[in-house]
């Protein structure tokens, strides 16, 4: 039996006045932060459960048929069937007619009312975008994707078939991920030394005080999700009910920066498996979607903005690095990786890219390592001693439907889906980018390309395989997993004899490619964007196909709606980068998005389409 828990509007308004009233003098008197936190918990849970209506769901889906088809229509369709089997009989020239001109004058009305009946349905849901995107999926038949999960699991050699037992093997696996590879990886103990290279900071952060208009800043800005936490709190909820918890808010948070304290109670973690690709029966081909506490994405945000000011003012950062970062984006990594290739091509000189794959880089993160690395950036005191509450003693567990499973410790790596847990990685890595003094780096969170370029071929091959090497090192230093069977190299150019390489680091002989993906495009050797092209046709062939199947019954706005969805995006992605190719590669592009304005604009397929952008 499934139970649902159903807030609306009129209730949170009525938990929003319960709040404003509330007298939270048991909240201000602690000055413990978890005892604070614990306080306003539970009158804030006691409150909502009062408002909330609990109701008993039905998991399976009911055929609802084709909505829009009245009694009226029905009929008709009998009659044109009645027609058809008439004309089969008698195959007569009135008989066919007959038969023809009443199924086109059917399929115009059914048209019609199809259109009429989506268009009420958009505009009953024009308040909620995730409304409208059921409807227009449910128009195109893209069914939403569904967290059924196979009857059985394997664990090894043992069958695991009850749920109860299956979300703890989900939980155990997830959670020693991190921790399993980091203790594959061997360092003798001269070489554990880390952050040798990062330049101590004079300087260190502070924490000023929370203001009540940066909460309200904060929460504005958070999306309307009802995806419900350990303690069965969703975002949207606090964001109706902010007037009223605002004030004990602003207290938790500011006595969490004065002690340097993360409340234990918003280090719990709710997992969902998403299966990923592969065998359903196996733990490792699913991935962790984390829910957390939602006043805990609050207080990451708070301490984050000032730590982006800090880090920022001090510019502690590497420039390689581009992700997670104000002002930068996928499009300039790429754009300093491509001017670089592009610059040794025009020189006649080779160019070797090497793409380095990292296992679960954000799970095996050392917080000893983490700790000595922020110390010497500025991160000192009551700051760090933030830090480090943050990140340890964290627990979490899985959930599928009702089904949860035990609680376990997270020993190591930075919270998935979490808002601090990126930049703190970036901050873990920063120094890869002086460890060679030769390589040109281009980082984008964990995502990392190194590049080495030469007039001289074999000395190229030399120095990235003995920068590899000490690269290999750094990262076994610092307990993160090389993959060396994922990571590719390439040679750059259009040479005309084909030229044998071989890399090898740690006996294990790199792949060279000629294609690959990085960052969302695909780069091929000669630096001329035809697989990327012909992967963005793909991509656009399905989103013309989509609306060539809806066009009859849906308005140009909502069209053009789909187009944004299913077709702008693929043609818009990083276009700064791989636009600027021969004419005749981009033709194809130009061809398919005439194509596709001539569909939302319900034009023939000879329409000029200048008038119609």
């Amino acid at each position: 039996m499934i139970y649902k828990t159903i807030r609306t509007e009129k209730a949170m308004q009525c938990l929003k006045n319960e709040l404003i009233k509330q007298d939270w003098t048991i909240v201000y008197k602690h000055k413990d932060v978890n005892k604070a936190y614990e306080a306003f918990l539970s009158i804030f849970m006691a409150l909502l459960e009062k408002n909330s209506l609990l109701i008993e769901v039905n998991r399976k889906d009911k055929y609802t048929g084709r909505p829009w088809m009245t009694k009226g229509l029905q009929n008709a369709c009998k009659k044109k069937n009645s027609l058809y089997r008439e004309f089969i009989k008698k195959r007569t020239t009135e008989s066919e007619k007959k038969y023809k001109k009443y199924k086109n004058k059917l399929t115009n009305i059914m048209r019609t009312c199809k259109k009429e009946y989506f268009i009420k349905k958009l505009e009953d849901n024009k308040d909620s975008m995730k409304g409208i995107w059921n409807v227009l999926n449910s128009i195109i038949k893209n069914a939403p994707r569904t967290n059924d999960y196979p009857g059985y699991f394997m664990e090894g050699t043992n069958t695991i078939s009850k749920m109860n037992e299956v979300v703890d093997g989900f939980n155990d696996f997830f959670v020693h991920i991190g921790p399993k590879l980091a203790t594959e990886i061997k360092v003798d103990m001269i070489e554990r030394e880390t952050g040798g290279n990062i330049e101590r900071n004079a300087s260190s952060m502070f924490l000023r005080a929370v203001e009540e208009k940066e909460i309200y800043d904060i929460v504005s800005g958070l999306k309307n999700k009802t995806s419900t936490d350990f303690h069965d709190i969703d975002m949207l909820t606090v964001k109706r009910v902010i007037d009223g918890i605002v004030k004990p808010l602003q207290y938790i948070f500011n006595l969490s920066f004065q002690e340097g304290v993360f409340p234990q109670k918003m280090k719990v973690a709710k997992i969902i498996p998403i299966y990923k690709s592969g065998e359903k029966h196996c733990f490792t081909n699913y991935r962790p979607v984390s829910v957390l506490c939602q006043f805990s994405k609050i207080l990451e945000k708070l301490f984050l903005k000032r730590l982006d000011n800090f880090v920022e003012k001090h510019d502690l950062l590497a420039n390689c690095q581009y992700g997670f970062r104000n002002n930068r984006s996928t499009v300039l990594a790429l754009m300093d990786l491509m001017e670089e290739i592009t610059e040794c091509m025009d020189n006649k000189k080779y160019a070797l890219g090497v793409f380095l794959d990292l296992k679960k880089a954000f799970d095996t993160v050392d917080h000893k390592i983490l700790i000595i690395k922020l110390e010497k950036y500025g991160f000192r005191g009551v700051v760090l001693d933030w830090i480090k509450s943050y990140v340890m003693n964290r627990q979490q567990y899985v959930q599928i439907n009702e089904f949860k499973s035990k609680l376990m410790d997270i020993e190591c790596g930075v919270p998935q889906g979490s808002v601090l847990g990126p930049k703190l990685f970036i901050m873990y890595i920063n120094d890869i980018c002086k460890v060679s003094k030769i390589l040109k780096f281009v980082i984008f969170a964990d995502d990392t390309n190194i590049l080495c370029s030469s007039g001289e071929f074999q000395q190229v091959v030399e120095v990235i395989t003995q920068e590899l090497k000490i690269l290999k090192t750094w990262f076994d230093r610092n307990k993160l997993s090389l993959n060396l069977n994922k990571t590719k190299f390439m040679l750059f150019g259009n040479h005309k004899k084909d030229i044998n390489i071989e890399i090898c680091v740690d006996n294990v002989y790199l792949e060279r490619v000629n294609t690959i993906k990085f960052l969302g495009v695909i780069i091929d050797h000669k630096a001329c964007w035809k697989s990327h092209i012909t992967y963005v046709r793909g991509k656009l062939a399905r989103g013309i196909a989509v609306l060539g199947k809806v066009k009859h019954f849906l308005d140009r706005k909502t069209l053009y709606m789909l187009y944004c969805a299913f077709i702008l995006p693929y043609m818009s992605y990083c276009v700064e980068v791989w636009g600027n190719t021969y004419k005749s590669n981009i033709q194809t592009i130009i061809i398919m998005q005439k194509r596709a304005i001539r569909l939302i604009n319900q034009e023939g397929y000879r329409a000029h389409t200048n008038a119609l952008y």
